[in-house]
């Protein structure tokens, strides 16, 4: 589980933004987050930990930059829209069940950049929070460095999934920290309720997908032509595969994506290829590499088309997540497998 300064009992997550947002809360005194999944009023000043980084948050933020979709939808499914001030490096639009949630701000479907902002575009939408769903996302590079944006009087976080330092990175992944994450940023903005909805609606999301049961392999095949990256096996990838009934090819590797040869991708001859479909690296453009490719036009996979698409927002850790597994789900179930090449033989 991510260490921070909640340590917190996993609930579920849902299709739909959830409702019922607490009541903003400013009382007096210093508080740490605290254990437990109650929906009391949040007690600010709130210090917690992200990603190694002790924050403390004033008051309920009001005026949010997020950075990454995760985040940006992570606002948006907790009814919290009019808290974004800005967004960049949004990974594609927002899926269906978020455009009534994000209707009307024009932040969400206008980002400042195409990547992580500039310190100068950061300091020109004036937040209280820079939301970040990458830690490299805050850098003196990029949106500026933690500890000068905490002089600015500007507060930041991690989404707590994608921490990278030891004791933080989730080991591996699990959708209990997927909603342990909805929860800390329910209690951070003081809608606990509808965190907590939130989660409940996913987790019974969740528990009502039938994964397959054919026992079939794939590959998960993120970006990469000379050498593919692909979903290793302790990240959102494997956590989704996972939960669909899939056995991932690289389950081996103890890495959240890892670069993986060609070489092992054909010694591994998945029955199934996941396709993740981003604007700079289409999934059409990864089936005609794979086509056109001698050493891979002879996987079982690309000879009969069996693909699986899923778009970049939907890989990392967030909430999108349970619903890329019944989408995943789906697709696989619609692909015939022969039992001469599959795992089920």
């Amino acid at each position: 589980m991510t260490v921070a300064a909640f340590t917190l009992a996993a609930c579920s997550a849902s299709s739909a933004p959830a409702t019922g947002n607490a009541a903003d809360s400013s009382s007096s005194g210093g508080a740490t987050a605290s254990s437990g999944t109650s929906a009391s009023a949040t007690t600010y000043p709130l210090t917690l930990d992200s990603c190694g980084f002790e924050v403390t948050v004033d008051s309920a933020p009001q005026r949010v930059l997020t950075i990454k979709s995760s985040t940006t939808e992570m606002l948006l499914a907790l009814g919290l829209s009019d808290r974004i001030a800005a967004t960049a490096f949004l990974d594609g639009p927002v899926p269906e069940w978020l455009t009534d949630a994000a209707e009307g701000n024009d932040a969400v479907t206008s980002p400042l950049s195409t990547q992580a902002p500039g310190a100068e575009a950061v300091t020109e939408v004036e937040p209280d929070l820079v939301y970040a769903g990458w830690e490299s996302n805050l850098t003196a590079e990029s949106a500026g460095d933690r500890g000068t944006l905490a002089t600015l009087g500007v507060a930041s976080y991690v989404s707590p999934s994608a921490c990278k330092g030891e004791g933080y990175m989730p080991d591996p992944l699990t959708f209990d920290d997927v909603f342990a994450d909805i929860t800390e940023v329910g209690t951070i903005f003081d809608v606990q309720a509808s965190a907590a909805e939130l989660v409940a609606q996913q987790r019974a999301e969740l528990e009502a997908v039938v994964p397959d049961e054919r026992g079939l392999t794939a590959l998960w095949y993120s970006s990469g032509t000379d050498i593919p990256y692909v979903g290793a096996g302790i990240g959102a990838p494997q956590m989704i595969m996972e939960a669909a009934g899939l056995t991932n090819v690289a389950a081996d590797v103890h890495d959240t994506w890892t670069p993986f040869g060609w070489e092992d991708v054909v010694a591994a001859d998945p029955d199934v290829i996941v396709l993740v479909d981003a604007a700079w690296n289409t999934a059409d453009s990864k089936i005609a590499m794979l086509e056109e490719n001698p050493a891979t036009a002879n996987l079982n996979a690309v000879q009969e088309q069996r693909y699986v698409v899923i778009p970049f927002a939907a890989t990392e850790a967030g909430v999108r997540n349970v619903s890329a597994v019944s989408d995943v789900v789906k697709q696989v179930g619609a692909l015939t497998v022969g039992t001469d090449d599959s795992a089920a033989g």
